[in-house]
């Protein structure tokens, strides 16, 4: 995969002197990964090309993060004082993130909040799995938007932020994501990852105290596989 050409793609949502927020990529990982230290991630290139100059420093904070193969939205700082005040909202559930995502199978409830104890980075393949007696406590809400012929597209709020926690908690519902193998889904020509998207963000501006919320677009693969979805 040629990581260039997806962070030349990629699309700024919002900036000014203390946030950037952007609409990552499928693909690129947010910080480095231990195994291959030469590959490109979204970090570096963020400090290089959006680093506050001003404060003299070309730094770009992490708030939060999102999967490698999971495309969207995804707020940074641009000061220390920024990054304080995000991450106190993070930590006190302040913020608000909604995704998208396509189940494979279609639920009959409409609306569904989960509650599986997880526990992260079991085994070789570093899944995480549910474990009622070491797992930690979890919750993601699902809300179904539309159904298709044998999947669906649904709404989902994760309401703490365990790794792989939507992928998981679908999977244990026993509708795992579209494309998602890893969780034992089917292979599929319709789009080649798990099919999940981070949509929305709601926050309070670290200096200016107001209210934000930001969208971001379903990227090319997300569009073609709810069409292809539609039309059968």
């Amino acid at each position: 995969m040629n990581f260039c050409g997806l962070i030349f793609a990629m699309d700024i949502i919002y900036k000014d002197e203390q946030i950037l927020i952007i609409n990552k990529p499928a693909g690129l990982s947010v910080l480095p990964e231990g195994w291959d230290k030469e590959a490109a991630y979204l970090v570096k290139t963020l400090e290089e090309q959006y680093g506050n100059p001003s404060t003299g420093s070309g730094r770009v904070w992490v708030v939060h993060r999102i999967d490698k193969v999971t495309s969207g939205i995804i707020i940074f700082a641009l000061t220390a004082e920024a990054h304080r005040s995000l991450n106190i909202q993070f930590e006190k559930h302040q913020v608000e993130k909604t995704y998208h995502a396509i189940l494979n199978g279609l639920p009959k409830w409409d609306e569904k909040t989960t509650k599986f104890p997880l526990r992260v980075n079991v085994g070789h393949k570093h899944r995480t799995m549910v474990d009622d007696k070491n797992g930690v406590r979890s919750e993601t809400r699902f809300k179904i938007l539309k159904r298709y012929q044998t999947t669906a597209l649904v709404e989902a709020m994760p309401m703490t932020g365990r790794t792989h926690q939507i992928r998981v908690h679908a999977y244990a519902l026993g509708y795992p994501l579209l494309g998602d193998i890893l969780y034992s889904a089917p292979e599929t020509n319709i789009i080649p990852r798990p099919a999940l998207h981070a949509y929305s963000l709601n926050f309070t501006h670290p200096t200016t105290n107001e209210a934000m919320s930001f969208q971001a677009e379903y990227p090319s693969d997300f569009k073609t596989a709810v069409k292809m979805l539609r039309e059968k």
